[in-house]
C-alpha cells in the first residue's frame, strides 16, 4: 500500500479499520518521518590539517580548533579528525573525507599540493582559516601556487594587515548564502589580525563575497605602526569561489600578550557564539554539496 498517495500519514485518518489498524499507522508515519529527519542529517567526515608551528596565535586557534570542532560532530552529526601530517594530503586519504580543513598553513610539496586540487576538481569541499590564505614573496609562504591563490582562493597575495588583533563589526553581504543567512546584517566578532589582499575580488564573477569590514569598524587596529591601522576601505573576510564547493575565512589569529613577554592567551576566536554559527553553518553546508566519496 503506498501509505504517501492514500493520504494517511499526511491527512485525515481513514474512519474505518479500528483503533488498532489507526495505531498502527500512526506508529508506521512516525517511523517514517524519523528516518526522514535522519536522512537528512547524514553524517559526513572532515579532516583538518594543520602544521602549529612558530606564531603562538595560530597554534592558539589550532588547538582551541580541535577542541570545538569535535564536540560541534557530535551534535550535528560529522565526524571531525586532525593531523599535522601533510603526507596525508594524497588520493587514497582524502577519498575517506567529504570536508577538508586547512587550520593555520597550506601545503608546500607539489605532490600534496596536485592531490588537494585534484579532490577539490572532483567535486570535495573546503574550509581554510586566516594563514592559509596567506602568501607573500619573498618570505616563507611565497606566493608560487597560482591555482590555489589566485584561482581557488582568487585574492593572490597577501597585502597588508593590522595590528594588534582586534574585533571589528563585520556586514553580511549576501543574506541568501547558507552560510550566513542566520547571521544579523553587523555583529562583532572575535579580536583578530585582518588581511588585506593584492586582488579586487569584487571584480572576480566567480567569487561571492559574504562578509566583509563594516565602516563602523574604523580605525581598526592600534598599531603602533601607522599602516597596521586601517581608517577606509573595502575589506571583504568570508567568501567563497563558486566554482567549488569552499569556503575561506580570515578569522583564525587569536591575541597573545607579547609585549609582556607573558605569552598569555587574551582572546579565543570560538568565545563568539554569533561568529560559531557562520563556522557551524559554513560546515554544514560543504557537507551537504560535497559529492566527494
Amino acid at each position: 500500500m503506498n501509505f504517501e498517495k492514500s493520504g494517511l500519514c499526511y491527512g485525515t485518518p481513514p474512519l474505518r479499520g479500528g483503533g488498532r489498524g489507526f495505531i498502527f499507522i500512526l506508529f508506521f508515519c512516525f517511523l517514517t518521518s524519523t528516518s526522514i529527519a535522519q536522512i537528512s542529517r547524514q553524517s559526513f567526515n572532515v579532516i583538518a590539517f594543520y602544521t602549529s608551528r612558530n606564531d603562538l596565535a595560530h597554534i592558539s586557534f589550532v588547538h582551541e580548533a580541535n577542541r570545538w570542532f569535535p564536540e560541534m560532530g557530535k551534535r550535528y552529526n560529522f565526524k571531525y579528525d586532525s593531523t599535522n601530517n601533510w603526507n596525508n594530503l594524497n588520493d587514497s586519504f582524502l577519498a575517506k573525507y567529504h570536508v577538508v580543513i586547512f587550520l593555520d598553513t597550506r601545503p608546500d610539496n607539489p605532490n600534496q599540493r596536485a592531490a588537494f586540487e585534484r579532490y577539490m576538481k572532483k567535486g570535495g569541499a573546503w574550509m581554510g582559516f586566516h594563514f592559509s590564505g596567506f602568501a607573500l614573496t619573498p618570505s616563507g609562504f611565497p606566493q608560487n601556487w597560482n591555482w590555489y591563490h589566485n584561482d581557488f582562493i582568487g585574492a593572490g597575495s597577501y597585502k597588508g594587515n593590522t595590528w594588534r588583533p582586534t574585533s571589528a563589526i563585520l556586514r553580511v553581504e549576501d543574506s541568501t548564502h547558507p552560510a550566513v543567512k542566520r547571521l544579523p546584517h553587523t555583529f562583532k566578532s572575535s579580536p583578530n589580525e585582518w588581511y588585506s589582499w593584492e586582488k579586487d575580488l569584487r571584480q572576480n564573477p566567480s567569487v561571492k563575497i559574504l562578509l566583509s569590514i563594516d565602516s563602523t569598524s574604523f580605525p581598526l587596529g592600534t598599531g603602533p605602526k601607522r599602516h597596521e591601522i586601517w581608517h577606509s576601505g573595502y575589506y571583504p573576510v568570508v567568501w567563497t569561489n563558486t566554482n567549488y564547493n569552499m569556503i575561506y575565512i580570515n578569522m583564525g589569529h587569536n591575541d597573545i600578550d607579547y609585549e609582556h613577554k607573558t605569552n598569555k592567551e587574551l582572546s579565543f576566536q570560538f568565545a563568539n557564539e554569533t561568529q560559531n554559527k557562520l563556522v557551524l553553518d559554513g560546515l554544514l553546508w560543504l557537507g551537504k554539496t560535497s559529492t566527494q566519496k
